[in-house]
């Protein structure tokens, strides 16, 4: 692609960006998921495990709420928001750690965007 050789249709490329795009959001879903609170393994075993993420539910003051955890969809959406918006949306970064993967993530999403989509673009015209 950057020697001006790969991808002959507009139509591939566009259809390449889309899976990378959301291939990106399924692995950093996964990644967010198995690293926030020591991962699935330990929800639930460890009471005050350390947060990488500050998600809204963990704001409130309410009794039904209080115990609340988040799950893979929880994750996916704060992966989804990250790569659209290429920053936080709702759920915060608490850990060094938690920002380098939002980082890397937005970054990905963006190279995505102007490279391989921009290139389809520039096909189709």
């Amino acid at each position: 692609m950057l020697a001006g050789h790969a991808g002959s249709s507009g139509q591939t490329l566009l259809v390449d960006a889309l899976n990378i795009w959301l291939t990106n959001i399924i692995v950093f879903a996964l990644w967010f998921w198995s690293t926030d609170r020591g991962g699935p393994p330990t929800c639930g075993l460890v009471k005050r495990a350390h947060a990488d993420f500050l998600f809204p539910q963990m704001t409130l003051d309410d009794r039904e709420i209080r115990d609340w955890l988040p799950g893979f969809v929880d994750y996916f959406f704060l992966a989804f928001t990250n790569a659209t918006a290429f920053s936080p949306t709702d759920t915060l970064p608490l850990s060094q750690r938690a920002k380098l993967l939002m980082m890397a993530e937005a970054m990905i999403s963006l190279l995505t965007i102007a490279l391989v989509a921009a290139r389809a673009v520039n096909i189709l015209a």
